[in-house]
Formats: C-alpha cells, sequence, structure tokens
C-alpha cells in the first residue's frame, strides 16, 4: 500500500476527468471477493481487482466504494469483524482505520453501499462503473442497478446503459502513466523476474521434466512477491504461443520457450521472455533465427521514445523480420511490398508488445482498444498487424512489453499455401525444414522516459546468442 495521499490524489484526479467528459451522478467501484476452489472456505488465493487497488488501496475481500461525482464526497464500505472472523483470522483493523489510511475518512458497513446506489438508481442519477472482470461483481452490478448481467459488461456511454466509457475513459487515462511509487514497484517485480527466468536458465538441462522447471520458477515468484502474474508458458514447442503444457521431458537439440513473470507483493507485473537450446549451444539453423530476432528486439528498443507512436515500432520491427527471413531466403521479393500484405504475419502473428503494470496486459479488461488505442486510431485488418496490443502515441510513463518473436506454425503454413495468402511471397519449399523447428521469442519490460526509455528492473536477462551459451555452459 502506499501513502494516503496517493489514493486521495487519483480520486481527486478521477473527479477532473470525469468533469471533462462532463458526467455526473456516482462512480462506483467494487473490489473481488473471496472465490471457492471446490468448496466454500478452501478458496483461491485472493486477488484484489486491480482497478479497486489502484482508487481506495484495500487489497481485501468483501469491500466497495462510491466517489459522488457531483459533491466530491467518497465512502469506503466494508464490515468490522465479529466474533466468529476472530476465532479464525484473529483480531482486524476496524473499517474506519482501513479508510483513514488510503485517505477516505468515511466508512460504512458493507449493506449500505447497496442502499446508496439503490437510492441513485431511483432517483434517476446516472451510476457509472467499470465492466467487471468477475462473475460475483457481474451479478452483484446487475442486481444493483437493474441492467442485465450481458449489459453490464459492454462499454458504452453511461447513457445508453451498461459499463461507463466515461469511467473507462478516465480510468485508462491516469493508469497508463505511471507514478514514480508505481514504477519503483515495476522495478522491483522486474528483479523478481529476473531470478524467476535465471532459475528457469538453470533448469533448463537435458532429461529434466518442464514441470519441475516451471516449479521452482513459481516457488521464487512466491518466496520474493505475490506470485506468477500470469500463467506460466514453458514449452518445447514454441510455436504454440501460449502454451501451457508442461509434461514434456527437456531433450536436446530442442528450444525451449519461456515466457513468465512475477508479482509484486503490491501486485504490479513484470513479463519475460527468453529462448534457450535444451542441448546449451544452438544449432546454426536455430542460431540464425535467433539472432533475427534478438536484432529485432533491441531494434525496437532503439525505436521506442516519447512522440513515436507505438504501431510505427511494431511496423517497422515487422520490416526488421521480414528482412532477416529474406536473407535466409525464406521470403522473397521487395519487404516494402509485402509488409503492408501482412506476411510478417506468418512468422509473427502476434503484437510487438502490451501495455504493462499492475495487470501484466494492463487494464485490458476494460476494453482492448479503449488502452491501446487513441481515438484516431484503428486496427489493422490483417493477421499480426492488425494483433497489436499497444499502438498510442508513447508518452513519459508508459510501460510497454518489447516481444518480437518468430515462429514456424505448419497449420498456419499449409493454410496459407493453399489459399495463396502470401501472394507469392513465401518460399514454401524452404519452410518445409522448419515444419520441427518450433518459435523463438525475446521479451522485455520498457519504461518510456522524457529522453527516451529503459529497461526494468536492475539486471538485464542474458540475451545475445553468444551470451546464452556462455552462461548455459557455466552452469
Amino acid at each position: 500500500m502506499f501513502n494516503s495521499e496517493v489514493y486521495a490524489n487519483r480520486r481527486r484526479t478521477l473527479l477532473e476527468q470525469m468533469a471533462s467528459r462532463g458526467a455526473h451522478g456516482l462512480a462506483v467501484f467494487l473490489g473481488n471477493v473471496d472465490a471457492a476452489t471446490n468448496y466454500r472456505g478452501n478458496d483461491y488465493k485472493f486477488r484484489q481487482d486491480s482497478n479497486f487497488l489502484y482508487y481506495w488501496g484495500i487489497d481485501e475481500p468483501w469491500f466497495a466504494a462510491v466517489l459522488d461525482l457531483d459533491s466530491a464526497q467518497e465512502c469506503l464500505y466494508g464490515n468490522d469483524v465479529d466474533i466468529d472472523d476472530i476465532i479464525w483470522m484473529g483480531p482486524q483493523p476496524s473499517v474506519a482505520s482501513k479508510g483513514e489510511l488510503v485517505g477516505c475518512p468515511a466508512t460504512a458497513p458493507l449493506a449500505e453501499f447497496d442502499k446508496a446506489v439503490a437510492v441513485a438508481v431511483s432517483a434517476g442519477r446516472p451510476v457509472h462503473f467499470l465492466p467487471p472482470a468477475r462473475y460475483y461483481n457481474q451479478m452483484k452490478l446487475s442486481q444493483l442497478t437493474g441492467i442485465s448481467a450481458d449489459a453490464v459488461r459492454k462499454v458504452a456511454p453511461v447513457a445508453a446503459g451498461g459499463a461507463s466509457e466515461e469511467l473507462v475513459k478516465s480510468v485508462v487515462a491516469m493508469r497508463l502513466i505511471k507514478e514514480q511509487c508505481e514504477i519503483e514497484e515495476l522495478d522491483k517485480a522486474a528483479e523478481i523476474g529476473y531470478w524467476m527466468h535465471t532459475e528457469a536458465r538453470r533448469g533448463c538441462k537435458p532429461g529434466v521434466l518442464e514441470q519441475e522447471i516451471v516449479g521452482r520458477m513459481e516457488g521464487i515468484t512466491y518466496s520474493q512477491g505475490w506470485g506468477p502474474s500470469f500463467t506460466t508458458i514453458l514449452s518445447q514447442n514454441g510455436e504454440t504461443l501460449h502454451n501451457h503444457s508442461h509434461h514434456q521431458i527437456i531433450t536436446p537439440g530442442r528450444l525451449l520457450v519461456v515466457d513468465a513473470g512475477a508479482e509484486s507483493n503490491t501486485h504490479y507485473a513484470s513479463d519475460f521472455t527468453r529462448t534457450y537450446p535444451c542441448s546449451g549451444k544452438f544449432t546454426t539453423k536455430q542460431r540464425e533465427i535467433y539472432d533475427i530476432v534478438q536484432q529485432a528486439n533491441d531494434y525496437a528498443y532503439s525505436l521506442t521514445k516519447p512522440g513515436t507512436t507505438y504501431w510505427d515500432v511494431h511496423y517497422a520491427t515487422a520490416r526488421f523480420l521480414l528482412e532477416g527471413l529474406k536473407g535466409l531466403d525464406l521470403v522473397r521479393g521487395d519487404v516494402d511490398e509485402m509488409l503492408p500484405l501482412g506476411i510478417s504475419g506468418l512468422f509473427m502473428p502476434h503484437g510487438l508488445g502490451h501495455n504493462m503494470g499492475m495487470d501484466v496486459h494492463d487494464m485490458e479488461d476494460l476494453g482492448e482498444n479503449y488502452v491501446g488505442y487513441a481515438e484516431d486510431q484503428k486496427r489493422h485488418p490483417l493477421l499480426g498487424l492488425g494483433n497489436l496490443r499497444m499502438a498510442r502515441c508513447l508518452e513519459p510513463g508508459h510501460v510497454v512489453t518489447d516481444e518480437p518473436g518468430i515462429y514456424f506454425i505448419p497449420a498456419l503454413i499449409e493454410q496459407w499455401k493453399r489459399e495463396g495468402t502470401d501472394k507469392g511471397f513465401v518460399n514454401y519449399e524452404k519452410l518445409v525444414d522448419y515444419y520441427d523447428f518450433g518459435g523463438i521469442r525475446l521479451e522485455d519490460d520498457v519504461l518510456v522516459t522524457e529522453d527516451g526509455a529503459r529497461r526494468l528492473g536492475p539486471y538485464r536477462l542474458p540475451i545475445r546468442s553468444s551470451e546464452i551459451e556462455e552462461v548455459m555452459a557455466n552452469e
């Protein structure tokens, strides 16, 4: 938790943001509640809603809050513990004392939250809320507002009913630019991620079960922070971009893609990817592809600075990858002709990166386009070019990932070949030799600064092919 002024200032700024959009009524915030794994009392590890954490700071279940956009009054709602709670949990601070910690002296029992919303609804006042990620909150908002459960997840102007577009845009405008206290937490998460990935690299030895590596690396995140920031991707089938299966044995000659991150105790995230040769050394073919991706990672980083759109960085990096593939005769022809046709999507069907912060894909629960695209930007229709999650003009305080990759996905290659999607630019005859290659992705977390950018965390994971081989030999 930060100091109380951080949260009070955020709520004041939110009032200003909403006023600038002509918004009136109430802004309501639902915290998350406990969720049972298989029976009540045996719950999943609790994770607070990130927007509730951002404005109200309380990292506990069964809290809610209201911000009156017209009077600027605010109230935090929660229940003090009773003797049954104390038996199982011990004495707990009062809700009033928790309110003081986040700069909100007005508190009330949780049942009063329902009444406050009901009064606003009956009076015809607009009730602004964010699209809920959790099912309980979806149903609760539907019950309180009388809006259908499906509609409460759809973002629209508040007058149309549903999640409030005015509130979404206000929250996005604030959370996109990280405060210094947040940057410090992101650096901590990056350091935990560094050691997490170091353990993964050390475990990449022939004969080791992938699951064993995942267990050791995730253990570091629990011992130093809250835990993993997302479900760990660790696989020798790197052509499957989000492969969460860990049943294979590390096998000489294959590549191991490790995409994983840590969450600090204050719930800020890291997200790194490295690709390792399971033999400790790259084959010639592996090194050729690896070096293209590694150089693309550095190239994208060199372009990341204020005043540049991340779309332009993505597009330039896609061109860089195509040039490298052309040098290996995997594509043929004029790169500037194939680029707008989306040929890079055959090899990198994802975007260069995404926003990162309190969520590893920051605020994407609010709507990916609201977060990653300005109002004058539209998504590209083609695979790869259209999969970019962050396209905005970069500003100091933005945090983005830089994660180019090259993958050889046999089913996709065969589909393009059948349908002629490549317009004659792809050398399918040579691609056959890469059907068992897998994929390579290399990812760093980047903070946009006043004069350029810097990578988050005190250390950078080894990334050059020669560094990787050297450190793996020493380990």
